[in-house]
Protein backbone atom coordinates (compact mmCIF):
# COMPACT_ATOMS: atom_id res chain seq x y z
CA UNK A 1 0.00 0.00 0.00
CA UNK A 2 3.13 2.36 -0.39
CA UNK A 3 0.87 4.11 -2.93
CA UNK A 4 -1.72 4.83 -0.70
CA UNK A 5 0.08 6.52 1.96
CA UNK A 6 2.99 4.85 3.23
CA UNK A 7 5.71 7.38 4.39
CA UNK A 8 8.28 5.58 1.68
CA UNK A 9 11.60 8.47 2.26
CA UNK A 10 14.22 7.93 0.63
CA UNK A 11 16.57 5.53 2.86
CA UNK A 12 20.33 7.12 3.98
CA UNK A 13 22.88 4.79 2.74
CA UNK A 14 24.72 4.95 6.41
CA UNK A 15 22.65 5.57 9.76
CA UNK A 16 23.22 9.51 11.16
CA UNK A 17 24.74 9.77 14.21
CA UNK A 18 21.91 9.48 16.38
CA UNK A 19 21.20 6.00 14.64
CA UNK A 20 24.58 5.12 16.39
CA UNK A 21 23.84 5.87 19.32
CA UNK A 22 20.99 4.04 21.72
CA UNK A 23 17.52 4.32 22.44
CA UNK A 24 19.14 6.13 25.79
CA UNK A 25 20.98 8.90 24.34
CA UNK A 26 18.39 9.56 21.47
CA UNK A 27 15.96 10.61 24.64
CA UNK A 28 19.03 12.37 26.50
CA UNK A 29 19.45 14.45 23.44
CA UNK A 30 15.80 15.29 23.18
CA UNK A 31 16.02 16.28 26.87
CA UNK A 32 13.66 13.44 27.81
CA UNK A 33 14.53 11.15 30.48
CA UNK A 34 15.39 8.20 30.60
CA UNK A 35 11.66 5.61 30.13
CA UNK A 36 10.22 4.47 33.81
CA UNK A 37 7.12 2.52 34.63
CA UNK A 38 4.13 4.29 35.61
CA UNK A 39 1.29 1.83 37.67
CA UNK A 40 0.33 -0.53 35.24
CA UNK A 41 -3.25 -0.64 33.80
CA UNK A 42 -2.83 -3.35 31.19
CA UNK A 43 -1.59 -7.33 31.30
CA UNK A 44 -1.26 -8.38 28.28
CA UNK A 45 -0.84 -12.21 27.80
CA UNK A 46 1.28 -13.84 25.05
CA UNK A 47 -0.72 -17.57 25.28
CA UNK A 48 2.14 -18.60 22.92
CA UNK A 49 3.25 -18.82 19.32
CA UNK A 50 1.23 -21.37 17.86
CA UNK A 51 -1.19 -19.59 14.48
CA UNK A 52 -2.54 -21.04 11.61
CA UNK A 53 -1.18 -18.56 9.52
CA UNK A 54 2.70 -17.66 8.82
CA UNK A 55 3.15 -13.81 8.48
CA UNK A 56 6.09 -12.23 6.43
CA UNK A 57 5.93 -9.61 8.86
CA UNK A 58 5.81 -11.81 12.38
CA UNK A 59 7.57 -10.23 14.72
CA UNK A 60 6.64 -13.39 17.40
CA UNK A 61 7.69 -16.12 14.44
CA UNK A 62 4.30 -18.16 15.11
CA UNK A 63 3.12 -20.65 12.68
CA UNK A 64 1.17 -23.75 12.71
CA UNK A 65 4.18 -25.63 13.85
CA UNK A 66 5.32 -23.47 16.75
CA UNK A 67 5.02 -25.74 19.99
CA UNK A 68 5.61 -22.79 22.73
CA UNK A 69 2.25 -22.77 24.50
CA UNK A 70 1.06 -21.55 27.86
CA UNK A 71 -0.13 -24.74 30.02
CA UNK A 72 -2.65 -24.94 32.32
CA UNK A 73 -0.34 -24.23 35.16
CA UNK A 74 0.92 -21.03 34.02
CA UNK A 75 -2.65 -19.82 33.04
CA UNK A 76 -4.06 -20.69 36.13
CA UNK A 77 -1.44 -18.18 37.80
CA UNK A 78 -2.27 -15.71 35.31
CA UNK A 79 -6.00 -16.19 36.71
CA UNK A 80 -4.56 -15.63 40.35
CA UNK A 81 -2.98 -12.60 39.43
CA UNK A 82 -6.03 -11.14 37.79
CA UNK A 83 -8.40 -11.54 40.66
CA UNK A 84 -5.22 -10.29 42.85
CA UNK A 85 -4.42 -6.93 40.86
CA UNK A 86 -6.97 -4.53 40.50
CA UNK A 87 -4.74 -2.28 39.15
CA UNK A 88 -5.03 -3.67 35.79
CA UNK A 89 -8.40 -2.45 34.29
CA UNK A 90 -7.53 -4.47 30.99
CA UNK A 91 -6.45 -7.92 30.21
CA UNK A 92 -4.90 -8.40 26.76
CA UNK A 93 -4.59 -11.35 25.38
CA UNK A 94 -1.76 -12.26 22.53
CA UNK A 95 -0.22 -14.95 20.77
CA UNK A 96 0.29 -16.45 17.63
CA UNK A 97 -3.42 -17.59 17.32
CA UNK A 98 -4.46 -17.06 21.45
CA UNK A 99 -7.59 -18.86 20.50
CA UNK A 100 -6.10 -22.15 19.66
CA UNK A 101 -4.31 -22.39 23.27
CA UNK A 102 -6.65 -25.13 25.28
CA UNK A 103 -6.80 -22.97 28.20
CA UNK A 104 -7.85 -19.55 26.01
CA UNK A 105 -11.75 -19.97 26.89
CA UNK A 106 -10.89 -20.56 31.12
CA UNK A 107 -8.51 -17.26 30.85
CA UNK A 108 -11.16 -15.42 28.93
CA UNK A 109 -14.01 -16.22 31.36
CA UNK A 110 -11.88 -15.86 34.32
CA UNK A 111 -11.08 -12.18 33.58
CA UNK A 112 -14.59 -11.35 32.53
CA UNK A 113 -15.75 -12.64 35.72
CA UNK A 114 -13.41 -10.52 37.54
CA UNK A 115 -14.62 -6.98 35.76
CA UNK A 116 -12.21 -6.53 33.38
CA UNK A 117 -12.18 -5.21 30.01
CA UNK A 118 -10.88 -8.32 27.93
CA UNK A 119 -8.84 -7.83 24.47
CA UNK A 120 -8.55 -10.84 21.80
CA UNK A 121 -5.98 -9.90 19.32
CA UNK A 122 -7.65 -12.36 16.61
CA UNK A 123 -6.14 -13.14 12.93
CA UNK A 124 -9.70 -13.58 11.43
CA UNK A 125 -9.16 -16.68 9.74
CA UNK A 126 -8.46 -18.62 12.86
CA UNK A 127 -12.41 -18.80 12.54
CA UNK A 128 -12.31 -21.19 9.88
CA UNK A 129 -9.75 -23.26 11.52
CA UNK A 130 -10.48 -26.42 12.32
CA UNK A 131 -12.91 -27.00 15.73
CA UNK A 132 -13.32 -23.45 15.93
CA UNK A 133 -16.58 -22.97 14.51
CA UNK A 134 -17.86 -21.99 18.20
CA UNK A 135 -15.54 -18.83 18.38
CA UNK A 136 -17.62 -16.09 17.57
CA UNK A 137 -20.45 -16.89 19.82
CA UNK A 138 -18.14 -17.27 22.61
CA UNK A 139 -16.64 -13.42 21.48
CA UNK A 140 -20.42 -12.33 21.95
CA UNK A 141 -21.10 -14.15 24.58
CA UNK A 142 -17.98 -13.21 26.66
CA UNK A 143 -18.61 -9.69 25.16
CA UNK A 144 -14.53 -9.18 24.22
CA UNK A 145 -13.26 -6.21 22.50
CA UNK A 146 -11.57 -8.01 19.06
CA UNK A 147 -8.76 -6.55 18.21
CA UNK A 148 -8.35 -8.07 14.17
CA UNK A 149 -5.74 -7.96 11.83
CA UNK A 150 -6.20 -6.86 8.52
CA UNK A 151 -3.02 -5.15 6.72
CA UNK A 152 -4.84 -3.81 3.68
CA UNK A 153 -8.71 -3.00 1.80
CA UNK A 154 -6.85 -4.82 -0.96
CA UNK A 155 -6.70 -8.82 -1.71
CA UNK A 156 -3.30 -8.15 -3.41
CA UNK A 157 -1.38 -6.57 -0.60
CA UNK A 158 -2.80 -8.54 1.87
CA UNK A 159 -1.51 -12.14 0.22
CA UNK A 160 1.65 -10.66 0.20
CA UNK A 161 1.90 -11.10 3.93
CA UNK A 162 -0.09 -13.44 4.71
CA UNK A 163 -0.82 -15.79 1.96
CA UNK A 164 -3.25 -16.86 -1.03
CA UNK A 165 -7.02 -16.94 0.35
CA UNK A 166 -6.67 -15.00 3.32
CA UNK A 167 -8.11 -11.78 2.37
CA UNK A 168 -11.64 -13.51 1.38
CA UNK A 169 -11.53 -15.14 4.44
CA UNK A 170 -11.06 -12.39 6.48
CA UNK A 171 -13.81 -10.61 5.05
CA UNK A 172 -15.63 -14.08 5.44
CA UNK A 173 -14.76 -13.62 9.16
CA UNK A 174 -15.54 -9.94 9.49
CA UNK A 175 -19.20 -10.57 7.94
CA UNK A 176 -19.86 -13.04 10.65
CA UNK A 177 -18.48 -10.75 13.41
CA UNK A 178 -20.58 -7.84 12.11
CA UNK A 179 -23.78 -10.04 12.15
CA UNK A 180 -23.38 -10.81 15.94
CA UNK A 181 -22.80 -7.15 16.80
CA UNK A 182 -19.16 -6.83 16.71
CA UNK A 183 -18.30 -3.41 14.77
CA UNK A 184 -21.83 -1.90 14.39
CA UNK A 185 -22.39 -0.36 17.71
CA UNK A 186 -22.92 -2.95 20.37
CA UNK A 187 -18.96 -5.09 20.76
CA UNK A 188 -16.10 -2.77 20.02
CA UNK A 189 -14.38 -4.22 16.41
CA UNK A 190 -11.05 -2.79 15.49
CA UNK A 191 -8.67 -3.41 12.55
CA UNK A 192 -5.00 -3.80 12.73
CA UNK A 193 -3.20 -2.03 9.60
CA UNK A 194 0.94 -2.76 9.09
CA UNK A 195 2.74 -1.91 6.06
CA UNK A 196 3.72 -4.02 3.26
CA UNK A 197 7.29 -2.98 3.06
CA UNK A 198 9.97 -1.17 4.87
CA UNK A 199 8.28 2.38 5.12
CA UNK A 200 6.30 3.94 7.85
CA UNK A 201 2.48 3.82 8.21
CA UNK A 202 0.46 6.59 6.76
CA UNK A 203 -1.83 8.99 8.77
CA UNK A 204 -4.22 7.02 11.05
CA UNK A 205 -7.23 9.09 10.28
CA UNK A 206 -6.83 9.59 6.65
CA UNK A 207 -6.14 5.61 6.12
CA UNK A 208 -8.98 4.55 8.69
CA UNK A 209 -11.47 6.60 6.25
CA UNK A 210 -9.94 4.87 3.32
CA UNK A 211 -10.44 1.74 4.64
CA UNK A 212 -13.80 2.63 5.09
CA UNK A 213 -15.22 3.46 2.40
CA UNK A 214 -13.33 0.50 0.59
CA UNK A 215 -14.43 -2.15 2.83
CA UNK A 216 -17.81 -0.73 3.42
CA UNK A 217 -18.64 -0.12 -0.18
CA UNK A 218 -16.86 -3.33 -1.57
CA UNK A 219 -17.95 -5.86 1.05
CA UNK A 220 -20.30 -3.76 3.39
CA UNK A 221 -18.57 -4.40 6.29
CA UNK A 222 -18.21 -2.48 9.30
CA UNK A 223 -15.31 -1.56 12.43
CA UNK A 224 -14.64 0.89 14.92
CA UNK A 225 -11.57 1.99 14.14
CA UNK A 226 -8.21 1.39 12.34
CA UNK A 227 -4.93 1.06 14.42
CA UNK A 228 -1.70 1.87 12.14
CA UNK A 229 1.17 0.02 13.41
CA UNK A 230 5.04 0.04 12.44
CA UNK A 231 6.78 -3.36 11.03
CA UNK A 232 8.75 -3.99 14.19
CA UNK A 233 12.71 -5.72 12.71
CA UNK A 234 12.31 -8.32 14.81
CA UNK A 235 12.37 -11.90 14.51
CA UNK A 236 10.85 -13.00 10.41
CA UNK A 237 10.29 -8.94 9.24
CA UNK A 238 13.96 -8.39 10.47
CA UNK A 239 15.19 -11.59 8.33
CA UNK A 240 13.22 -10.55 5.71
CA UNK A 241 15.17 -7.30 5.82
CA UNK A 242 18.51 -8.91 6.08
CA UNK A 243 17.72 -11.16 3.13
CA UNK A 244 16.70 -7.99 0.80
CA UNK A 245 20.09 -6.45 2.54
CA UNK A 246 17.51 -3.43 3.93
CA UNK A 247 17.98 -3.87 7.63
CA UNK A 248 20.39 -0.86 8.30
CA UNK A 249 18.70 1.40 5.88
CA UNK A 250 14.90 0.44 7.58
CA UNK A 251 16.66 1.20 10.63
CA UNK A 252 17.97 4.27 9.67
CA UNK A 253 14.41 5.03 8.81
CA UNK A 254 12.72 4.26 11.92
CA UNK A 255 16.06 6.23 13.48
CA UNK A 256 15.83 9.43 11.22
CA UNK A 257 11.72 9.69 11.75
CA UNK A 258 12.19 10.02 15.52
CA UNK A 259 9.41 11.52 17.37
CA UNK A 260 9.95 12.94 20.91
CA UNK A 261 5.65 13.40 21.09
CA UNK A 262 5.35 9.95 20.91
CA UNK A 263 7.42 8.88 24.19
CA UNK A 264 4.88 10.03 26.84
CA UNK A 265 2.18 7.34 25.26
CA UNK A 266 4.52 4.71 24.74
CA UNK A 267 2.51 1.29 26.09
CA UNK A 268 5.59 -0.08 28.04
CA UNK A 269 4.81 2.76 30.74
CA UNK A 270 1.60 0.97 31.45
CA UNK A 271 1.62 -2.42 30.36
CA UNK A 272 2.94 -5.90 31.56
CA UNK A 273 3.74 -8.03 29.02
CA UNK A 274 3.53 -12.14 30.08
CA UNK A 275 5.34 -14.89 27.93
CA UNK A 276 3.83 -18.40 27.36
CA UNK A 277 6.22 -19.60 30.03
CA UNK A 278 5.26 -16.97 32.91
CA UNK A 279 8.36 -14.76 32.27
CA UNK A 280 7.01 -10.79 32.41
CA UNK A 281 8.39 -8.14 30.10
CA UNK A 282 7.79 -4.31 29.76
CA UNK A 283 6.33 -5.25 26.20
CA UNK A 284 5.62 -7.85 23.75
CA UNK A 285 8.53 -7.10 21.55
CA UNK A 286 10.97 -7.17 24.40
CA UNK A 287 9.64 -10.41 24.57
CA UNK A 288 10.76 -11.72 21.62
CA UNK A 289 14.19 -9.91 22.05
CA UNK A 290 14.63 -12.04 25.37
CA UNK A 291 14.62 -8.87 27.24
CA UNK A 292 13.43 -9.57 30.72
CA UNK A 293 11.67 -7.18 33.16
CA UNK A 294 14.07 -7.24 36.30
CA UNK A 295 16.71 -8.52 34.28
CA UNK A 296 18.63 -5.04 35.07
CA UNK A 297 18.53 -5.94 38.52
CA UNK A 298 20.00 -8.76 38.62
CA UNK A 299 16.68 -11.37 37.93
CA UNK A 300 14.48 -11.93 35.40
CA UNK A 301 11.03 -11.73 37.12
CA UNK A 302 7.96 -14.12 36.07
CA UNK A 303 4.83 -14.23 37.22
CA UNK A 304 5.56 -17.03 39.87
CA UNK A 305 7.78 -13.69 41.85
CA UNK A 306 5.25 -10.94 42.00
CA UNK A 307 2.13 -10.77 44.00
CA UNK A 308 1.29 -6.69 44.38
CA UNK A 309 1.79 -5.34 40.15
CA UNK A 310 1.40 -2.01 41.44
CA UNK A 311 4.82 -2.36 43.01
CA UNK A 312 6.46 -1.75 39.42
CA UNK A 313 5.86 1.41 38.95
CA UNK A 314 9.14 3.56 39.00
CA UNK A 315 10.75 0.49 37.28
CA UNK A 316 13.06 1.18 34.48
CA UNK A 317 11.96 0.14 31.24
CA UNK A 318 14.48 -1.69 29.59
CA UNK A 319 14.81 -0.24 25.60
CA UNK A 320 16.82 -1.21 23.02
CA UNK A 321 17.42 0.16 18.96
CA UNK A 322 13.76 -1.61 18.18
CA UNK A 323 11.85 1.12 20.29
CA UNK A 324 12.84 3.32 17.72
CA UNK A 325 10.01 1.40 15.79
CA UNK A 326 7.26 2.48 18.44
CA UNK A 327 8.70 6.17 18.39
CA UNK A 328 8.75 6.84 14.57
CA UNK A 329 6.59 9.50 12.84
CA UNK A 330 3.51 9.02 14.80
CA UNK A 331 4.36 6.38 16.71
CA UNK A 332 2.86 2.75 17.64
CA UNK A 333 1.34 0.82 19.95
CA UNK A 334 -0.92 -1.76 19.95
CA UNK A 335 -3.54 0.86 19.97
CA UNK A 336 -2.33 2.54 17.10
CA UNK A 337 -0.26 5.70 16.55
CA UNK A 338 0.89 7.71 19.13
CA UNK A 339 0.96 11.46 18.43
Amino acid sequence: MAADGDIAKPFRTSPTPEARADFGGTLARHGLPPLLRLAPTTLQVNVGRLCNQACHHCHVDAGPGRKEIMTAATAARVIEIIGANPVFRTIDFTGGAPELNPNFRRLVESARAAGRKVIVRCNLTVLFAPAMEWLPEFYRDAGVHLICSLPCYSAENVEKQRGPGVFDASIAALRILNRLGFGVGRFPLDLVYNPVGPFLPPAQDELERRYRDELGGAFGVSFDRLLTLANMPIRRFAHDLERLGRAAEYMGLLVNHFNPATVEALMCRTLVSVGYDGGLYDCDFNQMLAMPLGAAGGRALSIFDIEDFSALAGARIATGLHCFGCTAGAGSSCGGALA
